[in-house]
């Protein structure tokens, strides 16, 4: 009779401390790959940092680097000299102040004694000039005076918050509806709001501006914030599926103690609701920040009343000579939401996370 001798797989060999290797090398290359990716998500906008702190000969200049730099200069006889990296016949590199330029030979000077002349054989073009840090913040000083950024500011905020408040108030009430009350027809009438979502803009554009024109609307905030009040269904939709989450034995609770379904939605649902609540709010107030359409068509007569995307797509149009102008104002015009979605970052993250994971 042949005796089989058991297969051993090929981890069992392996000792305890070779597969926390194995797992840490793996969790390692997934973190750098992660910080790659994101290096490569971030880089425009550190780019778009960088430019704003430039005035406009170092945003001109060949070869210059990423961050704020201009050429290292040096006074040589009454004039300033740029300095180069020259290479020198023992094979180092000194930093010297270029006098004469030539054509197969210059003249250059040492900065720590601008008296000491060395003549260099070559073209002085091939050389490398040394840059030095310099920072231009006043692109923010007059960026915030020029385009009048603070009643930009103001008009943006308060179209933001207020539209803000009407989308967070009309979509949780019909998400409380359609997540526990029952009524003939609620299902269907759900699956038609969804369906509202893929509706292209452009199609009811002309309609809802004649709309808004007929009633007088058109040169006022009206048309930006009072269909906010009008719950969407995206919002709805997010809000609905986190209140599903939320036992049911809770409402039972609340009417046992005599609670009507208002005040089982204000004092039982919505405090438990914190994170969507977030987490709407931001897309919102995003969107309406980011927001160009509406109030380009709709206040187009008003520039007092504008935003700050119309205010500095205008702004851009006139000084398109200075990027560090237009840098700047897109830096500060994203400055709020980038600190408001770090804030709330914890809050967004669950509340996405929760309703996007719920079948009912």
């Amino acid at each position: 009779m042949t005796t089989l001798a058991p297969t051993v797989p090929s981890s069992a060999g392996r000792t305890p401390g070779s597969r926390f290797r194995i797992s840490r090398g793996r969790r390692t290359l997934v973190t750098g790959l992660t910080a790659f990716i994101t290096f490569l998500f971030l880089f425009p906008m550190l780019q778009l940092a960088m430019t704003s702190i430039k005035d406009p000969d170092q945003v001109a200049a060949v070869g210059a680097p990423l961050w704020p730099a201009r050429p290292k200069q040096v006074e040589v006889d009454g004039k300033s000299r740029s300095i180069y990296s020259v290479p020198m016949p023992d094979g180092t590199v000194a930093e010297l102040a270029l006098v004469k330029p030539g054509r197969n030979e210059s003249t250059f000077a040492v900065p720590s004694d601008v008296t000491k002349r060395i003549t260099w054989k070559g073209s002085w073009r091939t050389l490398t000039p040394v840059w030095e840090i310099s920072f231009t913040f006043g692109n923010y000083a007059d960026v915030w005076r020029l385009i009048d950024f603070p009643q930009l500011l103001f008009n943006t905020i308060a179209i933001a918050l207020v539209g803000t408040i009407g989308t967070v108030a009309s979509c949780s009430i019909v998400a409380f509806a359609f997540a526990r009350m029952r009524f003939p027809g609620r299902n269907a009438m759900f699956q038609l709001m969804i369906a509202t979502i893929f509706i292209p803009g452009t199609v009811t554009l002309i309609p809802t501006y004649m709309l808004f024109l007929g009633m007088g609307w058109v040169g006022t905030w009206l048309p930006l914030i009072v269909p906010t009040f009008v719950a969407n269904a995206f919002d709805v939709f997010l809000i609905r599926q986190y209140f599903l989450t939320i036992p049911r034995e809770h409402d039972e609770a609340a009417q046992i103690d005599g609670a009507n379904p208002w005040q089982t939605f204000w004092h039982v649902i919505l405090p438990q609701s914190r994170a969507v609540i977030i987490a709407v709010s931001i897309f919102h107030f995003v969107y309406s920040w980011n927001d160009y359409f509406g109030p380009l068509i709709y206040l187009a007569t008003k520039p007092e009343l504008q935003t700050l995307g119309v205010g500095l797509a205008r702004f851009s149009s006139r000084v398109t000579a200075r990027v560090g102008y237009v840098e700047a104002a897109t830096v500060m015009t994203l400055l709020i939401p980038v600190v408001l979605f770090i804030v709330f970052q914890r809050y967004f993250v669950r509340g996405v996370v929760v309703t996007t994971g719920i079948d009912k």
